[in-house]
């Protein structure tokens, strides 16, 4: 068996094109959708990333507006700028890059956010919505995994779904989404027994733990789709390579579709982001017509 690539570059262009339809639209009535990013200190990756996010905003019609500040700023400078962003009708959605230099209250920061500009889907009142089965805004990353478990599998109701990895920002909020979607669930962490068995025993499986090639392609059940979140960079034949947490050659011969790494759950996490920002724009004015998944 060879496994079908889920393309997530594909289909982040086709959500950055309904995203950018409606901020379109949005725009002609007046209402130009905001997007508040707060980088602190001068992180590589980081940088990259932002600039990565600001770009598609600005392509997909969203206003941007950049808050750099040094490694020096400290967590209630950092709290006092989110508040301002709060009260700024400009702004409908604020992003806190993450990681903060140490010494920050990670917490404290993004409790101080309003949740109705949360477009992390971080907040504890988002994340308590989520698990009551209420409208909330969803961590991007698992909202663009459901969109491509979706596109390989349109129908989820009775599968079996493993989340590998239960972090606040994916594996969590992941499970809740299959839930929702009448999967029934099981989520594994670093005290888990015989994970092979429980991936042989799943129809969908989603790796979010962060250590390179840990779940073995021989694990998995034939036909399963695989989602693989993540972004492990290392060193292959004295070359710098990023990988998943899936070992996607021995995968793809055993899986019916995976995501290969990068390329795959990558893009999709900013086309949701931007997503999230028109939702929080339309919920500005008590619209109810939001951009779904």
């Amino acid at each position: 068996m060879t496994a079908t690539l889920i393309d997530g570059r594909a289909a982040a262009e086709r959500l950055r094109q309904r995203v950018a339809a409606r901020t379109a639209e949005l725009a002609a009535t007046g209402l130009v959708p905001g997007l508040a990013v707060v980088l602190v200190g001068d992180d590589p990756a980081s940088q990259i990333y932002v600039g990565s996010k600001t770009k598609q905003a600005q392509e997909t019609g969203i206003r941007h507006f950049d808050h750099r500040l040094p490694a020096t700023t400290g967590t209630q400078e950092l709290i006092a700028l989110v508040r301002r962003l709060n009260t700024d009708a400009d702004v409908h959605g604020i992003l806190v890059q993450l990681p903060l230099p140490r010494g920050v209250d990670d917490s404290a920061v993004l409790a101080a956010i309003d949740p109705t500009k949360d477009v992390d889907g971080f907040h504890a009142v988002n994340a308590g919505k989520l698990a009551l089965g209420e409208d909330a805004t969803v961590p991007c990353t698992p909202l663009g995994c459901l969109i491509l478990l979706r596109e390989a599998m349109p129908s989820l109701a009775g599968k079996r779904a493993l989340v590998i990895g239960r972090s606040n920002i994916v594996g969590k909020p992941m499970a809740q989404l299959l839930l929702q979607n009448d999967c029934t669930v099981t989520i594994a962490h670093s005290k888990t027994q015989d994970l092979p068995a429980l991936c042989g025993e799943s129809d969908i499986v989603v790796a979010a733990i962060g250590r390179p090639k840990a779940i073995a392609g021989q694990w998995l059940k034939p036909g399963a789709v695989v989602i693989d979140v993540g972004i492990n960079r290392v060193t292959i034949d004295g070359k710098s390579r990023v990988v998943g947490d899936v070992d996607f050659a021995s995968a793809s011969e055993r899986a019916g579709a995976i995501t290969p790494v990068p390329g795959g759950v990558g893009p999709m996490t900013i086309a949701c982001l931007l997503m999230n920002t028109v939702n929080a724009a339309i919920r500005s004015r008590g619209g109810t017509d939001l951009l779904r998944p």
